[in-house]
């Protein structure tokens, strides 16, 4: 039987043998197919049920592995608002994460959001999905994070600022620019 695992995997043998307290006779041999970063595992019939080295093997691979094994994992950029609103990096000082979006924004943002909605409630809503408003908010204060803390993003926090009072004027407005945001925000790393 063959089994298809990353290349990257670090000593899995003795991975494999430590959990099941047994030697574990694996033959690793490189692909000659397209995925170049696969390694082929034969597993010989009478030693170990693939069924077992699957259930103990997906935690390891899931791990120690620096990039996705077998399960299906979804990047999603470090410009993102979903990004921000995880909190695995520092928020710039400029704007605190409890910072409000009217005191950042200014007296357009104030008349059109809740007066006291935080820049970090801002990039967790949920509601953006028909709310040009909303979708602005969200994709331009991840924006404004990004500017200060992304070398090479192209806009300025002044850009941003100016932009937001643009975009808070009509519907078309701030569809047009929430969605460049999110296209900044997507192609940033």
């Amino acid at each position: 039987m063959l089994l298809l695992l990353p290349k990257h995997v670090p000593n899995l043998r003795s991975h494999i043998s430590l959990i099941l307290q047994t030697p574990v006779n694996l033959l690793l041999a490189p692909t000659t197919s397209s995925t170049n970063n696969m390694y082929h595992i034969n597993h010989h019939s009478g030693l170990i049920p693939v069924a077992v080295i699957l259930l103990f093997l997906l935690p390891i691979v899931t791990e120690s592995a620096t990039r996705p094994g077998f399960v299906y994992t979804r990047n999603r950029g470090r410009c993102t608002p979903q990004y921000w609103s995880s909190r695995r990096e520092a928020w710039p000082r400029m704007i605190p994460e409890g910072s409000t979006v009217s005191k950042v924004f200014g007296s357009r943002a104030y008349e059109r959001y809740r007066y006291d909605l935080t820049l970090l409630e801002a990039t967790s809503r949920n509601d953006d999905g028909e709310n040009v408003f909303a979708r602005l908010v969200k994709e331009s204060t991840a924006a404004l994070i990004n500017s200060y803390t992304r070398a090479g993003y192209p806009y300025s926090a002044w850009e941003v600022k100016t932009a937001v009072i643009e975009g808070l004027v009509s519907d078309e407005a701030a569809a047009m620019l929430s969605r460049r945001f999110y296209d900044a925000n997507r192609a940033c790393n």
